[in-house]
C-alpha cells in the first residue's frame, strides 16, 4: 500500500471530531479499531486528544490521563470539554466521552484529564540514563506472515490487528505458541499499516496497542484498561517505532503496564503506565 501522510490517513479519518458547538463534539467510534466487541483504548485516547487539541490554545499533548468507565462500542458518541486553565506555555482541560442505549439514556464511556503545550519549544537539553530497548531487526521480528507455529503474533481475531504493523521480539512470543516466558514483557516494532509516520497524537495510541504482557505472564482473555496515563517527550521523528512495555506486578486481579516507546533517531518520545484488570478467567496458557 502507497505510503500515506498526516492528515489523510485512515488513522485521521477514524479519529476526526466535529465541533457542533464551543466544548461540544460528535465523533463516529469505527468498529475498525475493535479488540473483540470493545474499542480500543489507544485509539479512544488518541479521539480525545484531538478534540482536546481543537477545544485548547495549546496543540500538544503533554500528559494525558484517561479513566475507562465502560467499555466502548462502535458508533456515534459525543466528546464534551471544558478549558480548566490556559498559561503562556501550557494549558490544561477535561473530556468526556459519552454513547447513548437504545431507550436514549446517556453513558459516560472515559473521562481525561490533560495538559497540552507546544513541543516545538521545548529544549535540546537532554539528561538520562534511559536506553532504548533491545529488540532484534525488523526482518528477525515476529508478524502476522511469519509467526511461530503458522499462529499470528498479533490476535487475528482482532479488527485493530488489520490497521497496525506490529514485529514482534520473539523473546517476548512465547505466548503464540502456548510457552510464555512469565516475564510480563512485550517488546516490537510498531507502525500504522498504512505508512502513515508519528506524530504526537498516533503516540497516544502506540501505548496501547501491543498484546498485553499477560500473555507472556501465562493469562489469556480480555484485559481491560481501567486507568491510563501518557506522557508525550518529544515530536516523534519519521520512521517506525519500538515499543517496549513491562509488568512486575499482577496482584489482586490487576496489573500494572509500564511503556516506553522510542523513535527512529533514538530519542525517548512518549511514556505510560496502566492499570489493567487481569482476565477473569486467569486461564493460563501454558
Amino acid at each position: 500500500m502507497a505510503q500515506v501522510t498526516i492528515g489523510n490517513s485512515e488513522f485521521d479519518r477514524d479519529t476526526a471530531v466535529v465541533r457542533r458547538a464551543p466544548g461540544h463534539y460528535e465523533a463516529d467510534l469505527s468498529a475498525g479499531w475493535t479488540i473483540i466487541h470493545a474499542v480500543n483504548g489507544g485509539y479512544l485516547l488518541a479521539l480525545m486528544g484531538r478534540a482536546l487539541g481543537d477545544a485548547l490554545p495549546h496543540p500538544d499533548p503533554f500528559s494525558v490521563t484517561a479513566h475507562y468507565l465502560t467499555a466502548s462500542v462502535p458508533g456515534p458518541a459525543v466528546i464534551r470539554t471544558e478549558v480548566v486553565r490556559t498559561g503562556r506555555t501550557m494549558s490544561t482541560g477535561t473530556a468526556t466521552l459519552v454513547q447513548f442505549e437504545e431507550d436514549g439514556s446517556e453513558v459516560e464511556r472515559l473521562r481525561v484529564l490533560a495538559a497540552y503545550g507546544d513541543l516545538d519549544t521545548l529544549t535540546d537539553d537532554v539528561r538520562t540514563t534511559a536506553k532504548p530497548p533491545a529488540i532484534p531487526p525488523y526482518e528477525h521480528c515476529l508478524g502476522t506472515e511469519n509467526a511461530p507455529g503458522g499462529q499470528p503474533a498479533v490476535p487475528g481475531s482482532t479488527a485493530i490487528a488489520d490497521r497496525l504493523t506490529i514485529r514482534l521480539d520473539p523473546a517476548t512470543c512465547g505466548w503464540a505458541v502456548g510457552a510464555p516466558s512469565g516475564n510480563g514483557e512485550m517488546r516490537g516494532w510498531f507502525g500504522l499499516a498504512d505508512g502513515r509516520d508519528p506524530d504526537p497524537l498516533s503516540l497516544l495510541l502506540t501505548v496501547d496497542a501491543l498484546p498485553p504482557t499477560a500473555f507472556e505472564i501465562g493469562l489469556t482473555g480480555w484485559v481491560p484498561t481501567v486507568e491510563l496515563t501518557t506522557h508525550i517527550r518529544r515530536r516523534p521523528a519519521p520512521g517506525p517505532l519500538r515499543v517496549a512495555i513491562t509488568t512486575r506486578n499482577l496482584a489482586g486481579g490487576f496489573l500494572e503496564e509500564d511503556a516506553e516507546v522510542w523513535d527512529s533517531a533514538d530519542r525517548l518520545v512518549a511514556q505510560s503506565r496502566q492499570l489493567a484488570r487481569a482476565p477473569r478467567s486467569a486461564s493460563t496458557l501454558a
